[in-house]
C-alpha cells in the first residue's frame, strides 16, 4: 500500500510528495555493537531519494512514535533501499528483531539532501557513527555521476565499524601506509576510504576523524582546495569540529543533523535548530528545512544569540 501526503509549508524543494509505503523486509544484517543494516523494499522512496534524505519508520505496533534513520543505499531499478541503526532504545531493539518477509510501515523520502557544487569536484565526506550512511550514499551517487568527482571518504566510530575493515586497495601518499583501512564497499568503486578511531581498531588511524581529515587538507596545495568542498553527517560535537575544519581552511561545508523528531514532516516543529539567515536568527525544522544545512549556518564562528 502507498499512500501520498502533501507537504507542508517550506518543505522539500526537491520533491513534491512524501510517500508512507508498507515496505517489506528483504534482508537483516547483524554487526558488532549492536548495529544492523535493514534492507527494505520500497519502491516510491528508492525512485525519489538523494542523498542525505531519511525515512520514518514505525519499528513496532506497540510503539507510536516512528524513529529517523538516513538512507544509505538505493537501488531505484529494484525499487530497495538500506538504513543502519544502532539499538539505543526498545524501538530500534524491536526493528532490529525483523525478519525477511516482515513489513515496515514507511515514510519517506523526506527532507533536502546534499547539493555538491560542480566547480568543487574534490569532495570531502566526513561520517561519524550513524552518521556515516549519508556519506556512503552520496559516495555511491557521485561515483555514478557522469561529473569528474574525486570523493575520499573518511569515517570515524569509537565502536567497531558496520562493515569488515579491511585494507585497501588504493594507496594514497598523505598518511602512515599501515593506516589502510577501509570499507570494502567503497574500495569496491575505486573510492579512497580510510578510517578513524580512538578504540584502536587494527588499520585504523588513532584519533578523531576531524583529526585524519585536517591531515589530508593540509597536504593540499592551493589550487587543489580551492576545488575542494566538505560534507558531513555525525554526533552534534563532531559536526562543529568539521564546521571549524571548514573556517579553518576557507572550504564551503555542508552538514546533516540529527535530531529527535515526532512527526517528521515538519507539523509538530519538535526539531528545530536556531539557524543563521538573511534575516537574521531563525528556528529551522531539521525534518523539511533540513536535514542539510550549510555548517557555518547552524555552527558559526561566533554565538547566533
Amino acid at each position: 500500500m502507498t499512500v501520498s501526503i502533501p507537504r507542508t509549508s517550506g518543505a522539500s524543494r526537491n520533491r513534491d510528495t512524501i510517500f508512507v509505503e508498507d515496505a517489506r523486509v528483504l534482508g537483516v544484517a547483524t554487526f558488532p555493537g549492536s548495529q544492523y543494516i535493514l534492507r527494505l523494499q520500497a519502491p516510491e522512496t528508492a525512485a525519489r531519494a538523494v542523498p542525505g534524505t531519511f525515512v520514518h519508520l514505525k519499528c513496532d505496533p506497540a510503539i507510536p512514535m516512528r524513529r529517523p534513520l538516513s538512507i544509505m543505499r538505493v537501488d531505484a531499478a529494484e525499487g530497495w533501499i538500506e538504513v543502519l541503526f544502532k539499538i539505543v532504545g526498545g524501538g530500534l531493539r524491536s526493528l532490529g528483531q525483523r525478519q525477511p518477509g516482515d513489513l515496515v510501515s514507511l515514510m519517506g523520502p523526506i527532507g533536502n539532501g546534499f547539493r555538491p557544487l560542480h566547480e568543487r569536484p574534490r569532495t570531502l565526506l566526513i561520517g561519524g557513527g550513524v552518521g556515516i550512511p549519508p556519506m556512503v550514499f552520496l559516495a555511491e551517487r557521485l561515483h555514478h555521476d557522469a561529473h569528474p568527482w574525486q570523493p575520499l571518504v573518511l569515517m570515524g566510530s569509537e565502536i567497531p565499524f558496520p562493515f569488515q575493515v579491511s585494507p585497501s586497495s588504493i594507496e594514497i601518499d598523505w598518511i602512515d601506509r599501515a593506516i589502510d583501512g577501509a570499507m570494502p564497499l567503497l574500495d569496491g568503486w575505486h573510492i579512497p576510504c580510510r578510517l578513524a578511531s580512538m578504540a584502536a581498531i587494527e588499520r585504523t588511524f588513532r584519533g578523531y576523524v576531524t583529526d585524519l581529515a585536517r591531515m589530508w587538507l593540509r597536504a593540499q596545495n592551493a589550487t587543489e582546495r580551492e576545488q575542494t568542498e566538505i560534507f558531513a553527517c555525525g554526533p552534534t560535537p563532531m559536526l562543529e569540529a568539521v564546521a571549524a575544519l571548514a573556517r579553518e581552511f576557507s572550504l564551503p561545508c555542508q552538514v546533516a543533523l540529527e535530531e529527535f523528531m515526532a512527526c517528521a514532516v515538519g507539523g509538530c516543529a519538535g526539531c528545530t535548530v536556531l539557524v543563521a539567515t538573511d534575516k537574521g536568527p531563525a528556528m529551522k525544522r531539521v525534518c523539511v528545512d533540513g536535514p542539510v544545512f550549510d555548517a557555518a549556518t547552524v555552527f558559526p564562528a561566533s554565538p547566533l544569540i
